[in-house]
């Protein structure tokens, strides 16, 4: 089992508080998103923004692209992302096209999805997941279980390298403790600390203290 990654999302209204939040925590992080809000808010700048900033880390563009995946994946990639991701309502085809413009297409499972769908994504060749406790979900007073842990295990099973992310703290990480979790993503559990800088390294220390 692998130490999970440390990714972290910057979900900004605007390319400025995002440059000021990453330069803080780019080089403690394993993973930089531009996140949904802030591609479409600053578009392609963003991407390019972080990756002349850090030219050496994984860069994602959280599209959540729904069609036109070869076109959104091209501009990602020629704008510097490494991986996008894709909602899990895409189509195959829309997937497939996306997956042959980035190195990595990641599937955001929100809403009703199925293992039987989840099946058909490993089948074109699509690896990585995402689970979400989403943001409406948690302001309804939602929070992290059993039922999460089960789903997350069973994806791990079937062969996806499975990122978490929704509402994540550094107290949060111990639940997920045996699991192969390929990445723990979170913003706000960063970006909006007193100190980001200490609160990245805090959730970097205790992902290797349980993993490592």
């Amino acid at each position: 089992m692998g130490i999970p990654n440390l990714q972290v999302a910057l979900d900004h209204s605007n390319l400025p508080s995002a440059i000021a939040d990453v330069v803080a925590v780019g080089e403690v992080v394993d993973i930089i998103e531009v996140g949904t809000i802030l591609c479409l808010q600053a578009g392609e700048e963003a991407v390019k923004c972080m990756r002349a900033l850090y030219p050496k880390k994984t860069i994602v563009a959280d599209t959540k692209c729904a069609d036109a995946g070869g076109t959104v994946a091209k501009n990602c990639r020629e704008a510097g992302a490494d991986w996008m991701t894709v909602i899990c309502c895409a189509t195959i085809p829309t997937m497939k096209a996306a997956a042959k413009e980035v190195s990595e297409v990641q599937v955001e499972l929100y809403g009703d999805w199925t293992y039987e769908q989840a099946q058909k994504w490993l089948d074109a060749g699509i690896s990585q997941a995402i689970y979400h406790q989403s943001r409406d979900a948690l302001l309804a007073g939602e929070t992290w279980g059993e039922k999460d842990l089960s789903k997350v295990k069973k994806l791990i099973e079937m062969g996806f390298r499975v990122s978490v992310t929704g509402g994540l703290d550094v107290e949060t990480l111990k639940l997920f403790e045996g699991v192969a979790v390929y990445t723990f993503i979170t913003g706000r559990g960063i970006t909006a600390a007193e100190d980001p800088k200490a609160a990245a390294q805090a959730f970097k220390d205790e992902i290797d203290r349980i993993w490592g």
